[in-house]
């Protein structure tokens, strides 16, 4: 598989798509809270008995499980088609803090473009296995460069970390 390697322009055309795409998913996630607060409820009420078939709230209690099933699978196909299968990144606490990395090439390596919603450009970017804290300001020199070199023969392998 060829990876993209994005420049900071094509990063910074994309984030209008990222905040209606983090938008959705708030709106995903909003949804599945609403029914685990119910499942909770329930579960609350009935203790371990809840998933009993004998139990009185067990049709509602076996729906809304299914339910918030449903709920993170789409989320999860969501991410999949509208950000991963953009060749974007998602992070561990991508949706929490709103965070997408784009990959891209620096001097010979694969690095990460870092945007963090709410900022409206590419500000800065990060090694691979640096993450959010180790983000560095991006600089002229950046822009001119990243994304922009042959990324052929750059091993692409720790990408799927």
């Amino acid at each position: 598989m060829t990876r993209k390697a994005f420049t900071i322009e094509e990063a910074n055309e994309t984030i209008p798509l990222l905040d209606s795409i983090l938008a959705e998913l708030d709106t995903m996630k909003a949804s599945a809270n609403r029914i685990s607060q119910q499942l909770q409820i329930i579960e609350v009420l009935w203790g371990e008995s809840a998933s009993q078939p004998t139990n009185p709230d067990h049709g509602e209690y076996t729906q809304l499980r299914h339910s918030i099933d449903e709920h993170l699978s789409d989320m999860d196909g969501f991410v999949r088609r509208e950000i991963l299968g953009r060749g974007l990144r998602f992070p561990v606490g991508g949706l929490e803090h709103g965070l997408i990395d784009f990959p891209t090439t620096f001097d010979g390596r694969w690095v990460f473009l870092c945007w963090k919603r709410g900022e409206t450009a590419i500000s800065h970017w990060h090694e691979i296995e640096a993450g959010f804290r180790g983000r560095q300001e991006v600089c002229a020199e950046h822009h001119i460069t990243m994304g922009k070199m042959d990324h052929g023969q750059i091993d692409d392998s720790r990408l799927d970390d």
